[in-house]
C-alpha cells in the first residue's frame, strides 16, 4: 500500500491564483489538497461551482463555508465601532475578512490531521501577512506554504500559460487582468492598466456603483437607525446589520457613491495604487461619525480617533488576534453604549453629507449653543476660563521676553 500523503488546506477563492495552486501542490508538494471556500458576500454567487471546479483541478475535498455572519456580527461590528479607516481613507475591506476565513482554515486543518495550511497571496501583498499571523495566532504548530512566493512564474501571464498547459480552468485573460477580491463590505481592484498611477480607472472596473455623472438628477435621502452603535434600521424599518449593508450598497451604489482611487502603503513597505467600491462601507461610516459627534463627550470623542488609527493599521497588518488589537477592541466597546440614534444622508451624484441626526442620548443643548433668546451660557465665565487656560503658557511667554526679548526660536 502507497504512503498515505500528508494534507494541506488551501484558502481557494477559484481565481488565477488558487486555482493553480491545487494542481501545483499536488505536482511539487506532492500534498492531498483540501480546498475551503469562504462566502464573506462575494459579488458572484454560485460558489457550489467553485466547489465543484475545485474538485475537477484535483481537490480531495472542498468546503463551502458560509461566514456572513461571523462576518457581519464580529469583525464588520467592531470595525464600524474604529470607524476603521486605513491611513484615514481606506475602509478595509480584505483585511476584514482574512482572519474570519483563517479561523476556518484552521478548524478545518484540525478537522482532518492536517499539516499544512496554505494560501495563493503574492510575496509582495498584505494577505500573506495576514493569513499567516492569523494562523500563527491560532494554531502556532500548524506550517504554511505559500506556493506564489515559491514557484518560478513572474507574471500573471505566465501563470496563464502554465494553467492552459496543465488543464486548469482560470477565469482570468490577457484582455482583462485585473486582480479583485470583493466582499460584503465592497470590491478591491488592482493590476493591468491600475498599475500607472496616471491612468484613470476604466470604466469597466466598476460593477456597484454607476458613474457620478449619470446618476440621479434628484437627490435620494435614506434615514439610517444605529442601537449601541450597531446600524438596526433604515427609514424606520428594522433591519439586520448585514441587510442593510446588501441595501446601502444599493441605495449608495445607484447614486454614484462610494468609489476610491487611492497609493496606500502596504505593510511589507510598497506604496500601491488601489481602487474600490465600497458604497455602503463609506455610508455607514459617514453616519456613524456623525451619531458620535452628538453622543459621545468631547474627551472621550477626540481620544478615540487615534484609537482607530491605531485599531485601523493593526488590521490592516494582519494583527486580527493580537492582543493590542483586543484592548483596544474594549476600549471602542465602551464607547458605544450610548451611540444610539438616526442620521439622515442625501445621495446625489457621487457625494454622501449628513442632513440630520438626533438621539437620546444627545450630549447637544441648544440652550447652551443657540445665540437666540434662550442662550443659557454664561458669558461672564468665559474671561475666568481664559485667564486660567492660558496661564501656563502666559507665564512661559514672560520668562521668554526676559530672557530674549521675544518668543520666537
Amino acid at each position: 500500500m502507497a504512503d498515505q500523503k500528508e494534507k494541506v488546506v488551501l484558502a481557494y477563492s477559484g481565481g488565477l491564483d488558487t486555482s493553480i495552486c491545487i494542481k501545483w501542490l499536488q505536482e511539487e508538494k506532492n500534498l492531498d489538497v483540501i480546498a475551503v471556500v469562504g462566502e464573506v458576500g462575494q459579488e458572484h454567487s454560485g460558489l457550489e461551482s467553485v466547489k465543484e471546479k475545485a474538485l475537477r483541478t484535483g481537490a480531495i475535498e472542498c468546503y463551502v463555508v458560509d461566514m456572513r455572519e461571523d462576518f457581519v456580527n464580529d469583525n464588520l461590528v467592531r470595525a464600524l465601532a474604529a470607524n476603521a479607516l486605513y491611513e484615514n481613507e481606506y475602509p478595509l475591506l480584505s483585511a476584514l475578512s482574512r482572519p474570519t476565513i483563517s479561523k476556518s482554515l484552521v478548524d478545518i486543518a484540525h478537522k482532518h490531521g492536517a499539516t499544512y495550511v496554505a494560501h495563493g497571496c503574492t510575496g509582495k501583498g498584505n494577505d500573506q501577512v495576514r493569513f499567516e499571523a492569523s494562523i500563527a495566532m491560532l494554531d502556532p504548530s500548524l506550517k504554511v506554504i505559500a506556493p506564489v512566493r515559491e514557484w518560478e512564474f513572474k507574471t500573471r501571464p505566465e501563470e496563464m500559460e502554465w494553467a492552459e498547459a496543465h488543464g486548469v480552468e482560470v477565469p482570468t485573460t490577457k484582455a482583462t487582468p485585473y486582480s479583485i477580491d470583493d466582499n460584503l463590505w465592497g470590491r478591491a481592484i488592482e493590476c493591468g492598466v491600475l498599475e500607472d498611477p496616471w491612468n484613470e480607472p476604466p470604466a469597466d472596473i466598476y460593477t456597484m456603483t454607476v458613474a457620478p455623472e449619470d446618476a440621479p438628477d434628484a437627490p435620494e435621502y435614506i434615514e439610517v437607525s444605529f442601537k449601541a452603535g450597531v446600524p438596526c434600521a433604515l427609514d424606520g424599518k428594522e433591519m439586520s446589520y448585514i441587510d442593510i449593508i446588501y441595501q446601502l450598497n444599493e441605495v449608495a451604489g445607484r447614486n454614484g457613491y462610494g468609489r476610491l482611487d487611492i497609493v496606500e502603503n502596504r505593510l511589507v513597505g510598497v506604496k500601491s495604487r488601489e481602487c474600490y467600491e465600497q458604497p455602503a462601507a463609506l455610508s455607514l461610516i459617514t453616519a456613524h461619525k456623525a451619531l458620535e459627534s452628538l453622543c459621545l463627550e468631547r474627551e472621550v470623542l477626540h481620544y478615540k480617533l487615534g484609537v482607530e488609527q491605531q485599531w485601523a493599521t493593526c488590521v490592516y497588518y494582519g494583527q486580527w488576534f493580537a492582543p493590542l488589537k483586543q484592548a483596544l477592541d474594549a476600549f471602542l466597546a465602551h464607547t458605544q453604549q450610548c451611540v444610539t440614534g438616526d442620521v439622515r444622508l442625501k445621495f446625489y451624484k457621487g457625494t454622501c453629507v449628513v442632513v440630520g441626526r438626533r438621539s437620546p442620548y444627545s450630549l447637544y443643548s441648544y440652550e447652551l449653543a443657540t445665540y437666540d433668546r434662550e442662550d443659557e451660557f454664561d458669558h461672564e465665565a468665559a474671561k475666568g476660563f481664559i485667564e486660567l487656560n492660558t496661564l501656563s503658557a502666559k507665564v512661559w511667554a514672560q520668562n521668554r521676553m526676559q530672557r530674549n526679548g521675544t518668543i520666537e526660536g
